[in-house]
C-alpha cells in the first residue's frame, strides 16, 4: 500500500513537472514573439529619424513635422503596448517559477526525510554479519534468494534516492537563478517603458505647440494638404486609364469584348500572374531600407479630419537618393513624367501592375524586362521638406489592393 502511495505522488508530481515545462515553453516562445516585435519598433523609431531631417524651420515643412511626430508617437505607443505585454507575461511566469520552486523545495524535503530514514535504517543493520544472518536465517533457498534481492533493491534504491536529491537540488539551483534574471528582466522592460512615455508626453507637448501654429493659418494648411491629394488623384487616374486601355488592347487581341473588366492573357502572362499570386505575402520591398509612413485606404488629415487623404498604396519614407527596386518580375508598360518632375514606372506581371511613383531618376525604358529586386531608379527627394518618400501601388485588373498583404513584413 505504502508502495503504491509513492508511485502515485510520483506520477503525479511528475505529469505536474511536465506541465509547468510545456506551459513554460509556451510562455517562452510568447516572450520571444514579443521581445522580437519590441526590438523592430525601436528599430523602427531609430531608422525613422535617421531617414527624416531634423533641422526643419521653415513654415513649409511645420505640415511634415507634424507628420514626424504622429508617426513616431503611433509607433511609440505600440512599442509601450508591446512592453507592457512582455512585463505582464514575465510577472506570470515569475509567479508560475515561484509555484514550482515551492513544490521543488517539498518535493525536496520529502525526499531528504526518505533518504535521512533510510540511512539511520541501514546503520542499525550495516554490518556484514547482520546481512549474513538475514540470509542464513532464511527456512529455504528461495526465500534466502528473495532476501538478497531485497537487499540489493533496497542499496540500489538509496542510491536512486540520493541522485534523485542531487537533480532536485540542481533543478532548484536552475530555477532560483532563472527567477532572479526574470526579475532583472522586467525591472528594465519597466524602467525602459518610463522612458518611452516620458519621449511619447514630449512628443505629444511638440504636436500641441505644432497645431497652435497651424491653426493660427489653418486654411493654408488645408489648402496645401488638398494641392498634394489633387496632384497624387491626377496621376493615379493616368496610371488607371493606361491600365484599362491595356486590359481593353488585350481582350481585343483576344477576340473578346474591349469592355471586360479582366485581361485576356497568353499562356506565358497567364504562368506570370500565377507566379506573383503564389508570391503573395512574400514579395520584397521596392526599397532596401524605408518605412510606411501612409497605409493603403482613406484616412483622415493629421490636422482636419474633414479633409480625407485618399491613399490607393503605400508612402515609403527612405534615404536620399534610395534605390527602387522592382517587387517582381516583369515588363516595363509605362513610363510617366509628369510635368512636377515627380516620374513614375509601371510595370506589368501578367493581370497584376505595380505603380512607382516620385522619382528622381529611370533607370529603365518602356519595354524592357525587369527581374526581382533590379534597380529600376531612384526615389525624388521633396525640396520644400526634404523628405524623400516612394509612393507604391499594386493593381489586379485594374483595382487597387493593399501591398501590407503583398510585401513582406509591410
Amino acid at each position: 500500500m505504502i508502495a503504491f502511495k509513492n508511485t502515485m505522488l510520483k506520477y503525479v508530481l511528475t505529469t505536474f513537472f511536465l506541465f509547468l515545462m510545456m506551459f513554460g515553453n509556451s510562455q517562452s516562445a510568447k516572450q520571444l514573439e514579443l521581445e522580437n516585435r519590441r526590438q523592430e519598433l525601436l528599430g523602427e523609431i531609430k531608422q525613422y529619424e535617421s531617414m527624416v531631417s531634423k533641422g526643419r524651420k521653415d513654415e513649409r515643412s511645420l505640415l511634415s513635422m507634424l507628420e514626424d511626430l504622429n508617426y513616431k508617437a503611433t509607433v511609440r505607443r505600440n512599442l509601450i503596448s508591446v512592453t507592457n505585454q512582455q512585463a505582464n507575461l514575465l510577472t506570470r511566469e515569475i509567479n508560475n517559477n515561484q509555484n514550482t520552486i515551492s513544490k521543488l523545495r517539498d518535493r525536496l524535503t520529502l525526499l531528504k526525510e526518505e533518504y535521512a530514514a533510510m540511512i539511520v535504517k541501514s546503520y542499525k543493520s550495516k554490518s556484514e554479519q547482520s546481512k549474513v544472518m538475514f540470509l542464513l536465517s532464511s527456512s529455504n533457498f528461495q526465500q534466502a534468494y528473495k532476501r538478497l534481492q531485497y537487499i540489493k533493491q533496497y542499496a540500489d534504491y538509496q542510491k536512486k534516492q540520493g541522485e534523485e536529491i542531487k537533480v532536485k537540488t540542481l533543478e532548484l539551483q536552475a530555477l532560483n537563478k532563472s527567477l532572479l534574471k526574470q526579475k532583472q528582466d522586467k525591472e528594465a522592460l519597466i524602467k525602459e517603458n518610463r522612458i518611452a512615455k516620458e519621449k511619447l508626453e514630449q512628443e505629444q507637448k511638440q504636436q500641441e505647440i505644432l497645431m497652435a501654429s497651424i491653426k493660427k493659418d489653418l486654411n493654408k494648411y488645408t489648402s496645401q494638404i488638398r494641392v498634394k491629394q489633387q496632384e497624387i488623384d491626377k496621376i493615379d487616374k493616368e496610371i488607371e486609364k493606361i491600365i484599362r486601355e491595356a486590359m481593353a488592347a488585350s481582350n481585343v487581341k483576344a477576340g473578346k469584348s474591349k469592355e471586360s473588366t479582366t485581361f485576356a492573357l497568353t499562356p506565358e502572362d497567364r504562368k506570370l500572374a500565377a507566379s506573383f499570386t503564389a508570391n503573395k505575402g512574400k514579395l520584397p520591398w521596392p526599397v532596401e531600407h524605408g518605412l510606411v509612413k501612409v497605409r493603403y485606404g482613406i484616412q483622415k488629415s493629421p490636422i482636419d479630419n474633414s479633409v480625407p487623404i485618399n491613399s490607393n498604396g503605400v508612402r515609403i519614407v527612405t534615404n536620399k537618393d534610395e534605390k527602387v527596386r522592382a517587387v517582381f518580375e516583369g515588363t516595363v508598360h509605362s513610363i510617366m513624367i509628369p510635368k512636377n518632375g515627380n516620374n513614375v514606372i509601371l510595370i506589368q506581371h501578367g493581370n497584376y501592375f505595380t505603380a512607382y511613383k516620385n522619382l528622381s531618376k529611370i533607370y529603365v525604358k518602356k519595354g524592357d524586362k525587369v527581374t526581382t529586386k533590379q534597380q529600376i531608379g531612384e526615389v525624388l527627394t521633396d525640396k520644400a521638406s526634404n523628405e524623400t518618400i516612394l509612393q507604391f501601388v499594386i493593381f489586379k485588373d485594374g483595382k487597387t489592393q493593399n501591398p501590407a498583404h503583398w510585401i513582406n513584413k509591410m
